[in-house]
């Protein structure tokens, strides 16, 4: 048996934006990504505002459409073709995959008692046949999620925003899902917050035997929480490695940018950020070659022709970089 939960291979996601039926405009929000996510892990994906993160997810989710390469899904019990599912077995896959939305302020109906925000995917779905089974149901999950039998009654208005967000994090786990989507769950959270919620979700799967795709742009939230990270730019992976592997030695120039942006207390550090000329380019209108190429100062020629294409060492740790091995070489031992 396979330990590969979500393997998505050659997968692009696009829209059209506007132009003619001859002369079509399509924005390009995810770009031949491939990758697997292991069975139990916690995997971690970053980059910055309009790289393809969220879309990327809500591809593996089924809730964008994948207009090239494909996306399975395997646990123990099915396995589904992303791509040509039908729709009854779109509605067990929604059993099993599920969102955390990332702002708790909006995801939750104000009409809506907790209770019966956290019972209604069972209703939707069919998964209880009584109430009195839903109601025993939505207790056990509020429980883990640190919810008691009072909170259940109340409406959204009258919790803080980490309170909220166990409440989101509650009703995408009631259904029992095998993997979840956990898109920028903490960024809306005060700091203060963000560790009580991470903890949460990290002992929620270790006690629920869960997957997670960890969607965030704060690598220090990354570092502590995930056990295997992937960096996008422009809608492609651009170096993917084991989270201590990344955050011991980044290899593409655009990860190195971002990791020396981390606030540090080591003096030493300070003044060592490397700072990115320009704007992520438009998505409808991308450079050729490498789509980093108009933003990196370690850019050839070659960069400006030819698309780079992950490759490792063996260990995990793959970089969509021409120079990479060139430019390790010139870091002093």
């Amino acid at each position: 048996m396979s330990d590969i939960l979500i393997k998505a291979k050659g997968l692009s996601v696009g829209f059209q934006i506007g132009g003619s039926i001859f002369n079509k405009q399509v924005l390009k929000a995810v770009d031949n990504v491939s990758v697997e996510i292991e069975k139990g892990s916690f995997f971690g994906l970053v980059g910055e505002s309009g790289s393809g993160k969220t879309t990327l997810g809500r591809a593996l989710l089924k809730a964008a459409p994948i207009t090239a390469g494909s996306a399975h899904y395997s646990d123990e019990e099915v396995e589904y073709d992303l791509e040509t599912i039908d729709k009854d077995e779109l509605k067990d896959y929604r059993k099993r995959a599920q969102l955390i939305f990332q702002d708790p302020y909006a995801a939750l109906s104000p009409r809506m008692t907790v209770r019966d925000i956290i019972a209604e995917p069972l209703e939707v779905m069919g998964l209880t046949s009584s109430r009195e089974e839903t109601d025993e149901r939505v207790r056990e999950i509020a429980a883990k999620c640190r919810l008691n039998l009072e909170h259940l009654r109340r409406f959204p208005h009258a919790f803080s925003g980490g309170q909220r967000q166990r409440i989101s994090i509650a009703r995408a786990l009631v259904s029992a899902p095998k993997f979840i989507v956990a898109d920028e769950s903490v960024a809306a959270l005060d700091v203060s917050i963000q560790a009580d919620v991470l903890n949460l979700l990290k002992e929620i799967q270790r006690e629920m035997g869960l997957t997670f795709m960890f969607i965030s742009h704060d690598l220090s939230v990354v570092a502590h929480t995930c056990d295997h990270v992937a960096v996008m730019y422009l809608g492609r992976l651009v170096e993917t490695a084991p989270t201590r592997k990344m955050f011991e030695g980044p290899r593409h120039p655009y990860t190195k940018a971002l990791f020396s942006a981390i606030p540090s207390l080591d003096p030493d550090d300070r003044g060592k950020a490397q700072k990115l000329e320009g704007e992520i380019p438009s998505p409808t209108n991308q450079p050729s070659g490498c789509k980093f190429h108009t933003r990196c100062p370690n850019a050839i020629d070659v960069c400006k022709k030819d698309e780079p294409v992950l490759e490792g060492d063996g260990s995990g740790h793959e970089v969509a970089c021409h120079r990479w091995k060139e430019l390790m070489a010139m870091v002093p031992a």
